[in-house]
């Protein structure tokens, strides 16, 4: 693989796809984040540039993964030409800088914001996939990542190389959107069952219940979810580090409830968990891990 790769964004997921793709043999030749010391430690670790702007990381690569918090955050990365602000298609005067260049997009954003960002990227003469991520941390760093992509057929096709060495399965889903419209129930569903496991096994505390043999109960029954595996036992012994943020859970459960109101649905199970993550991020619990809920529903942790 000739083409140079840089990433924008290089929090816990984005430095560690970094990471896996530098010792699979690419040439990765930029990082850049919103908080520079971020991009500078990676960039030392790995012997690449950290450019102080966007424009600069354009023109170190040939493919550029972007891996960012919001849909905010993906419309300030993909300023329009002519918008006068530096962007990773622009330079503060105007110029066009991406031509020929393919953006491959991880983040949890609207479908609508993947679509604005591949108009914008065409008018360029760029090219863009979306990428959507149902992994954690772990996957990241060992190249095995669950990604659904949307996009035209031939970006998918050129991003392929790259995508494999990040991911063990990796599934075309359709045209622009759409991979973000999967994600976005995805991420719906494993909200409301992590809200649902910590009420559970906050009931079972409540009860005087062994919640170790209450875990291994609901493992062989009807309550078995994958969320059990992955959250259940950090919510009995309280540990919350952080894999997938609270405030993230929430911004993702706001993303499904839009597409629900425009498809003329009432979903009040999403309504319901949005609201205790919502809870969490105004009571100061954001940053934790969305096992965290679970301090919301056991009697007498959190006041």
């Amino acid at each position: 693989m000739s083409e140079k790769i840089a990433v924008v964004g290089v929090g816990r997921m984005g430095a560690n796809m970094a990471r896996r793709l530098k010792e699979s043999g690419f040439a990765v030749t930029a990082v850049f984040d919103a908080h520079p010391p971020l991009a500078t430690a990676l960039a030392a670790e790995l012997g690449c540039a950290a450019p102080a702007t966007l424009p600069e990381v354009t023109a170190a690569a040939d493919i550029i993964i972007t891996v960012v918090t919001d849909d905010e955050a993906m419309d300030d990365i993909f300023g329009s030409v002519g918008s006068g602000n530096a962007s990773l298609l622009a330079s503060a005067s105007g110029v066009a800088v991406a031509e020929g260049t393919l953006f491959i997009n991880c983040a949890t954003v609207s479908p609508g914001t993947h679509e604005l960002v591949e108009s914008r990227c065409e008018e360029a003469g760029a090219q863009s996939l979306e990428a959507c991520m149902a992994s954690s941390i772990t996957q990241a760093r060992e190249g095995t990542l669950y990604l659904m992509c949307g996009g035209k057929a031939e970006a998918y096709e050129r991003a392929k190389p790259v995508l494999e060495k990040l991911s063990a399965s990796l599934r075309y889903i359709g045209g622009t959107g759409q991979a973000a419209k999967v994600k976005a129930l995805v991420n719906m569903v494993m909200n409301i069952n992590t809200a649902g496991l910590a009420e559970g096994l906050g009931l079972g505390d409540a009860l005087g219940l062994d919640l170790t043999m209450l875990r291994e109960v609901f493992s062989q029954t009807g309550a078995a979810s994958r969320v059990l595996v992955t959250d259940g036992e950090d919510m009995q012994n309280r540990d919350h580090s952080c894999f997938f943020s609270a405030a993230h859970a929430a911004k993702d459960s706001g993303i499904a409830l839009q597409l629900g109101r425009a498809a003329g649905l009432d979903l009040p199970l999403a309504e319901a968990t949005k609201a205790q993550y919502d809870r969490m991020v105004f009571e100061g619990l954001g940053e934790l891990d969305k096992s965290g809920i679970a301090e919301l529903t056991f009697k007498g942790r959190h006041e």
